[in-house]
């Protein structure tokens, strides 16, 4: 069993599990609750069998992983899941079933009656109501571009949205990164390109595919930002057109968006509606190089904003560029974040 750790607060202390501790977005979980002082009274960090034994480091402790079985969850009170859709729909019910509160970063559950879906900036009441002892956590892009959006949404009434996304490498996990590394390697070296996660060279190339294609010709990637976009804000008739695109960036994805509001807007308007938002940011003064790019937000919290200017084409439309760390704000802390509202 995990050990009991060192009371941080004097309040009620938490069981959390992590389950899938030791891929990097439960790494970067656990990173989140040491540094944001979360009430852990226990911590449980479960994954498969094969890792069973690794320690990790938690606030001056060594925590052993142990084999997630359908039995993990007694006495648990939060379980922040990141192991994938196909282990959260194994395991994420028999978690609820024992009473504890599922955080799930999968698409498991994200669009299911009675799931809230959650960014805590934009509508924490949601958390609140979980009838089925599970909150999902939002895709990554969806969440990065809402961080910009939401801000604009109540200030002007969000109608419709088109994107780009470009998302980084470690968006598929580890290996998404060893393959550009070992491509760059290979490039340079004059040595055969390994090619297995990715359908075609990530190295020194953009693919405009993530995720599979259906039957629209969109992605699921792609449709995940209309579908949660219309639960996350309430607007059940909120237009998305998305393409999203992969790019030989370790972390953080960056979305370029215009989008259209009910209400005239000005460049000026838009940008002052970020002053005192939490979690987004406005880096914009391109005359002097001031935008935003992926390595500004990598292991930071924020979101940041930039290149915000008038659309030539559409009424009351503004063109914007926002970029986020998805492993962080896109996935742990969102999840985070959530248990905090708990």
């Amino acid at each position: 069993m995990a050990n009991p750790l060192t009371p941080f607060f004097m309040s009620d202390l938490k069981h959390v599990a992590i389950v899938g501790a030791t891929g990097a977005v439960g790494e970067e979980m656990r990173l989140c609750l040491e540094e944001r002082n979360f009430p852990v009274g226990q911590l449980t960090l479960l994954a498969s069998k094969r890792s069973v034994g690794k320690t990790f480091p938690f606030r001056g402790q060594e925590i052993a992983v142990q084999e997630l079985t359908h039995d993990s969850f007694a006495g648990v009170d939060i379980a922040l899941f990141s192991a994938g859709g196909s282990i959260s729909e194994e395991f994420g019910p028999s978690a609820a079933a024992a009473g504890c509160v599922v955080i799930d970063n999968s698409s498991a559950f994200r669009m299911l009656d009675g799931v809230p879906l959650v960014v805590p900036e934009i509508n924490p009441q949601a958390a609140l109501d979980h009838p089925k002892n599970i909150i999902a956590n939002p895709n990554c892009t969806t969440i990065i571009s809402l961080m910009a959006l939401a801000p604009l949404h109540q200030a002007f009434g969000l109608k419709s949205i088109i994107a780009s996304s470009y998302q980084a490498v470690s968006g598929s996990g580890a290996q998404g990164i060893a393959e550009l590394e070992q491509q760059v390697h290979a490039i340079t070296h004059g040595l055969p390109l390994e090619q297995k996660v990715y359908p075609r060279q990530i190295a020194f190339n953009v693919i405009p595919q993530v995720d599979r294609f259906t039957d629209n010709g969109y992605t699921k990637e792609e449709m995940k930002m209309l579908h949660e976009g219309r639960k996350i804000l309430d607007l059940p008739d909120l237009k998305v057109s998305c393409t999203c695109v992969r790019v030989p960036v370790y972390r953080s994805h960056s979305v370029s968006i215009t989008a259209v509001f009910e209400k005239p807007i000005t460049v000026e308007a838009a940008r002052a509606v970020y002053a005192g938002k939490p979690g987004v940011q406005l880096r914009d003064d391109p005359a002097n190089g001031v935008f935003p790019v992926p390595l500004d937000t990598t292991g930071k919290d924020d979101c940041l904003v930039g290149r915000m200017r008038k659309n030539l084409v559409l009424d009351n439309a503004i063109d914007l560029w926002v970029v986020g760390d998805q492993v962080r704000k896109g996935a742990a802390l969102n999840a985070v974040q959530i248990a905090e509202l708990l």
